[in-house]
């Protein structure tokens, strides 16, 4: 058997003290949960385009990634599944409050710390607060430590 992790990617974005999150209902139930925009990369796509089409079809917003925030391994017991993270900080250049959200999405909206906090048991990982953290903390990496071969 060969073990792959699920590689995910993940736009955080602040604006005004805020960051952008979405409310979303995965498709094996559990309930309703917070997480960044994010999701699986697609076969064929690079990372960078990867986080900036889950951004918009999440979200309806676009977002440039500017610099890595920070790459996260980790392992749900729940489904016995190891992700592979790839976060990003970078900004919105646009938003189409007409566009349809993937399925599962409930809604996009920004979120103060103190709200974030308050719903923690909300989140749908531990990454969530870890990667909001992160942001807080300057962690910035140049894009220069990808590179994507066609």
């Amino acid at each position: 058997m060969i073990w792959k992790p699920n590689v995910t990617v993940a736009a955080v974005v602040e604006q005004n003290g805020k960051y952008l999150l979405i409310e979303e209902e995965p498709e094996l139930g559990g309930g309703v949960f917070l997480n960044q925009p994010a999701g699986h990369l697609d076969p064929g796509e690079s990372i960078l385009q990867g986080v900036a089409r889950e951004a918009l079809e999440e979200s309806a917003y676009t977002f440039v990634p500017e610099y890595i925030l920070g790459i996260y391994q980790w392992h749900s017991a729940s489904n016995d599944t190891t992700y592979l993270r790839f976060a990003f900080g970078g900004k919105i250049t646009n938003h189409d409050p007409e566009r349809a959200l993937d399925t599962g999405i409930l809604r996009a909206d920004w979120f103060s710390l103190d709200e974030i906090n308050k719903s923690l048991l909300r989140h749908r990982t531990p990454l969530v607060m870890e990667c909001i953290q992160d942001h807080m903390a300057g962690r910035h990496y140049p894009l220069e430590l990808l590179t994507h071969y066609n």
